[in-house]
């Protein structure tokens, strides 16, 4: 698959994977449109990828904005939904409101970006859509009720979707599962009072490279894959245990939960353990 000359339009553009894929398409040929809130940083990134690219902040959950922001954007050959928010906090303490902001982000705000640009790559009979979502889209890890159903959200969205429009319109849909990537998801993920982390945590530090990570991802476009899954070590043995023996990872999941409960019963803040301990 060739992305020479086709238009990209990537959200959470300016750092992490979003920064990376930035990269990656553009030495593939792809001509950018580069999406997220902060235009200081999404020019940085054009800068040292693409220094032509479209540049075309938002906030992902405005939604009286995504009509306007996806005309802005015009005809679009790939949507690369890549936005997001984590989440380090148990359930038992967590706000509404925290569960709101991450159900919003990660899951309504591709979904609604999605609708807007799907009818003209119906009407053309081609497109490509790629939703990030994450290894925590296949199993409920700890500390993360709320960014795993998102997740696991927009893999049922996905899925559905490319049931209804792979042989129909011509549209491709890939799903990519990641793993621990080292990015700033950790230290923006958020807390029960709704509060950034502020602070990364070992499996992120020991995680992917992020220009490993995307490429990967255009790998497995490239040989076809409609799931892609980023992920090594005990990450990618956990989520091949969700299919394979999903009783024996509901038990070392609940044995770490039961860490972390018992954390919270100290008076501590409960914090995620290394995933080679947990899944083991």
């Amino acid at each position: 698959m060739s992305f020479r000359g086709k238009r990209v339009w990537i959200t959470g553009a300016s750092s992490g994977i979003g920064a990376a894929l930035a990269e990656a398409f553009a030495a593939e040929g792809a001509r950018l449109v580069l999406s997220g809130r902060r235009r200081d940083a999404l020019a940085q990134v054009a800068a040292r990828v693409q220094p032509d690219a479209a540049i075309l902040p938002f906030d992902a959950t405005d939604w009286a904005a995504l009509p306007r922001v996806a005309a802005e954007a015009g005809v679009i050959d790939v949507l690369v939904n890549n936005a997001g928010i984590s989440q380090r906090s148990l359930a038992v303490d967590t706000r509404p409101e925290v569960y709101r902001t991450i159900v919003e982000t990660d899951l309504l705000a591709p979904i609604w970006l999605t609708q807007l640009v799907l009818p003209g790559m119906a009407a053309r009979r081609s497109g490509h859509i790629i939703g990030i979502s994450s290894v925590a889209g296949r199993i409920g890890t700890v500390l993360r009720t709320g960014y795993c159903a998102a997740k696991h959200g927009l893999i049922g969205y996905l899925d559905a979707l490319r049931a209804e429009v792979e042989q129909a319109y011509g549209i491709s849909v890939t799903t990519v599962l990641p793993g621990s990537v080292r990015t700033r998801v950790a230290a923006n993920a958020l807390l029960a009072d709704g509060s950034a982390r502020g602070a990364s945590d070992p499996n992120i530090e020991a995680g992917m490279d992020p220009a490993e990570c995307a490429r990967r991802i255009l790998a497995g476009i490239a040989a076809g894959e409609r799931e892609i899954l980023v992920a090594q070590g005990a990450e990618a043995h956990a989520a091949a245990l969700r299919f394979s023996d999903p009783e024996r990872l509901f038990d070392m999941l609940a044995r770490e939960g039961a860490r972390l409960a018992a954390e919270r019963e100290q008076g501590g803040r409960p914090e995620p353990a290394p995933v080679s301990r947990t899944i083991a």
